[in-house]
């Protein structure tokens, strides 16, 4: 394929040139013959890229950068958006503005023109995709990111930019939501602090209790301080003070708000500046894989901060705490979005396949009777008699059976569950386990995500199509069946995984990277040339 690649773009740029020269031929003005060189270098190096020839050749092999006029706007709006790549948080050296401008300067001849005019577009066409959809692909980085970045065609970049405003097409390349926004504010202010030494001294403890005293309850109180979370003060004991503080901190990191500086909370005030820089930027990363618009009604999870929420034109109508996939990689949530149809009151767990294998087939061969709250089924979802059979003479690729766990309030989805039918086979749903919703940290499920409110979320999504949603809801539930409760208005669904994120009030909230996946995206980030940088004030 590559070869027969190579051998389209020869014909190509051979057919070009036989044309400009049959033109120079018929027309030997020395114009002529400068325009002919300048196309004929642009039909050559734009057979490099299949986009950028199919522009040219569409456009005449005309410029869109070199020439005067309009051309000189586009040039000062390129080189001013590339200078801008590193408050975004791009890999400013793949765009190398400086040898660009320098190439620039050094164009004398047509050929050196046509040869830039192609360059340019190059340059264009990386960091317009990159701002507009991310620089990294999401797939490549963690196989659970099954995320549809919403790419644009190559080639409309180019046909685009040449009938807008330069300026207006840079503007509007970015997510222009209010999270993306705040997102470069808080960047620019940890870029500050970083140039200014960060926030001081990490604390010298594990733990600090209320009443203590001594250097390390100074160094929290000057981290803290700095920190924004209290005003400056001599005191040097953990007072009420700064058991507020601790509390504010606490509250930003999700964690638990007890005012005490245990091991979990010391572990996430000692987080650096440096640390915390790469979570908004991979944060920024994340919010250009998904540039589209999310709908006026949806429902956003946040795996990291173990919460649902539905969300009525920008603002969090509805909230609830939740729980997520395990740590362990085979039981991660993935993070994907799809659209709501409908729910399901006094629902059945059909057992997925991996946990019929993995987890009741072993119980079954040790004692038959085992999980005898789900039934057995035959591929016609006929109820087996287990006694009758020997699961010993099965393994997990030959077990015949199907397991089924009737509606119940033990069941494991509980007595209602939210579907947006998906390949992964991921739901929301409520839960017998209620007792996990009180821990801080909630990665339980084999990843579903289980809601600590199912019912109050159930009323908040029908109350858009009945003037009674409890009742209705009540009413299909007291039937003690399965019973299916279509959306008028499917809703979409974002599971996303953001480690920084602001509030309603357009404060930043951090979260811990509970699955790893953000210090693999900050690695590739890395890798694909951003840095961090330290900003004077």
């Amino acid at each position: 394929m590559a070869s027969f690649g190579l051998r389209k773009s020869f014909i190509f740029v051979t057919a070009v040139a036989l044309l400009f020269a049959v033109m120079s031929a018929v027309m030997p003005t020395q114009a002529t013959a400068q325009d002919t060189a300048f196309k004929q270098a642009v039909a050559e190096a734009a057979a490099r890229d299949e986009d950028i020839a199919a522009f040219y050749q569409a456009n005449g092999f005309e410029g869109i950068w070199t020439g005067k006029g309009r051309d000189r706007n586009r040039r000062a709006a390129l080189i001013q958006a590339l200078d801008a790549a590193d408050d975004h948080g791009l890999p400013a050296a793949r765009y190398d503005v400086v040898g660009l401008q320098a190439k620039m300067q050094a164009a004398r001849t047509p050929r050196d023109m046509g040869l830039l005019e192609v360059e340019m577009s190059r340059v264009f066409l990386q960091f317009a995709r990159d701002l507009q959809t991310g620089v990294l692909i999401p797939s490549r980085i963690d196989k659970a990111i099954v995320r549809k970045v919403p790419y644009r065609d190559r080639s409309s970049y180019l046909v685009n930019f040449a009938k807008s405003s330069p300026k207006g097409f840079f503007r509007a390349l970015a997510p222009r939501t209010r999270e993306y926004t705040a997102l470069m504010k808080e960047k620019l202010r940890l870029e500050r602090l970083l140039a200014q030494g960060g926030w001081g001294q990490t604390v010298p403890s594990k733990t600090l209790k209320p009443g203590a005293s001594g250097a390390a309850v100074v160094a929290l109180r000057d981290r803290l301080v700095r920190m924004g979370y209290m005003k400056r003060t001599a005191g040097q004991s953990y007072d009420a003070t700064m058991v507020a503080a601790v509390q504010g901190f606490q509250r930003a990191h999700g964690l638990e708000q007890d005012g005490v500086a245990g091991p979990g909370t010391m572990a996430e005030i000692n987080v650096s500046v440096q640390e915390r820089l790469q979570s908004v930027i991979v944060a920024m990363e994340r919010e250009r894989w998904v540039n589209r618009d999310r709908g006026k009604r949806h429902i956003e999870v946040n795996l990291t901060d173990f919460t649902a929420k539905i969300i009525d034109n920008g603002k969090t109508t509805f909230e609830t705490r939740s729980v997520i996939g395990h740590r362990e990689r085979d039981r991660q949530s993935p993070e994907f979005s799809d659209v709501m149809e409908f729910m399901v009151i006094n629902p059945s767990w059909y057992v997925p396949r991996s946990i019929v294998t993995k987890e009741y087939l072993p119980e079954l061969q040790a004692n038959p009777n085992a999980v005898n709250h789900i039934e057995i089924t035959d591929r016609n979802g006929r109820r087996i008699d287990r006694s009758a059979v020997d699961f010993t003479q099965f393994t997990a690729r030959t077990f015949p059976f199907a397991m089924r766990q009737p509606p119940s309030r033990g069941n494991a989805l509980g007595l209602v569950k939210f579907m947006f039918p998906n390949k992964h086979n991921i739901y929301l749903h409520d839960t017998p386990a209620k007792n996990l919703f009180g821990r801080e940290v909630r990665a339980y499920s084999h990843g579903c995500i289980r809601l600590a409110d199912p019912f109050d979320f159930a009323y908040a999504l029908l109350a858009k199509q009945t003037s009674d949603p409890q009742g209705l809801f009540q009413a299909k539930l007291a039937t003690g069946k399965e019973q299916q409760v279509d959306l008028k208005e499917p809703v979409p669904v974002h599971i996303i995984y953001r480690t920084a994120f602001t509030d309603s009030k357009g404060r930043t909230q951090f979260r811990r990277d509970i699955y790893g996946r953000d210090g693999r995206i900050w690695e590739a980030l890395s890798k694909a040339g951003v840095a961090l940088r330290a900003v004077q004030g």
